[in-house]
């Protein structure tokens, strides 16, 4: 799409951001049993545990995101939701970028989810703002770029 045209598009609800996230937690889940089973034999098919495995297991999800919003500024629950990740050009975020979020987003939430709250009175969260990105609602751009056609 357009960054001139994306970059025109309304913030998306925080309802429908967290409903993606919902959605892509199951993917992510099931993501995070596949990075585990693969540990397994490694560990004599022990339990995984520590400081390592947490730093394993987020690494897996930093991966996730950031290949998702790299490539086509969407992950699969965003695709279903109709909305997108862009920077503040209409692009999709760089990995570094992408990283950053992330890591906001997680600061965010550890603040017992105020970075997200702070979107009910502001088009931004945080990390949004932090990471000079923004969801936004393309389910209008892509009616309306499927007419032209």
């Amino acid at each position: 799409m357009n960054p001139k045209i994306l970059l025109k598009c309304p913030s998306a609800s925080l309802l429908k951001q967290i409903i993606a996230m919902i959605y892509d937690s199951f993917l992510i889940i099931s993501i995070l049993f596949i990075g585990t089973a693969i540990l397994l034999p490694f560990n004599q098919g022990e339990v995984v545990g520590g400081i390592y495995y947490s730093i394993y297991l987020l690494l897996i999800v930093f991966i996730f995101y950031s290949w998702f919003w790299n490539k086509s500024g969407q992950t699969l629950g965003m695709k279903v939701w109709k909305i997108r990740i862009i920077n503040d050009y209409g692009l999709n975020p760089s990995w570094s970028i992408s990283f950053l979020r992330l890591i906001f987003a997680l600061l965010s939430f550890a603040c017992f989810g105020l970075g997200y709250w702070w979107r009910l009175f502001t088009p931004y969260t945080w990390h949004d703002h932090l990471s000079n990105t923004r969801i936004i609602n393309i389910s209008k751009v892509s009616v309306d770029e499927n007419k032209k056609s």
